[in-house]
């Protein structure tokens, strides 16, 4: 099974077991960076999916072969730019480890 569909697998086995639904609770994700998700972050009478930035810039630089300006700058006005409904996913930054790659 491909890493993309574990995390689906996962959004819908935790939507289940958390909402009793089949529709991951109107979760939205963002088409082709499932493998940039790193959790989904609850809130009072909120979900939504969280990816990791540092993941998502570098997948625009390699899949589209942007620079990384080009790539933040997609990603802050498309992704992080816009309303796009309830749960709508996220973003986070994490801190550096000393070798500068992402704490994990």
């Amino acid at each position: 099974m491909s890493e993309e569909n574990k995390v689906r697998e996962w959004l819908d086995r935790v939507s289940d077991e958390r909402y009793n639904t089949d529709e991951s609770n109107g979760l939205l994700v963002m088409d082709d960076f499932d493998d940039c998700i790193i959790g989904i972050c609850h809130r009072f009478h909120d979900s939504f999916v969280v990816y990791d930035e540092k993941k998502v810039i570098a997948k625009l630089i390699e899949r589209d072969g942007m620079t990384e300006e080009e790539a933040r700058e997609l990603h802050d006005f498309n992704q992080l730019g816009g309303w796009h409904g309830d749960h709508m996913s996220g973003v986070t930054e994490l801190p550096e480890t000393d070798e500068g790659d992402n704490a994990e």
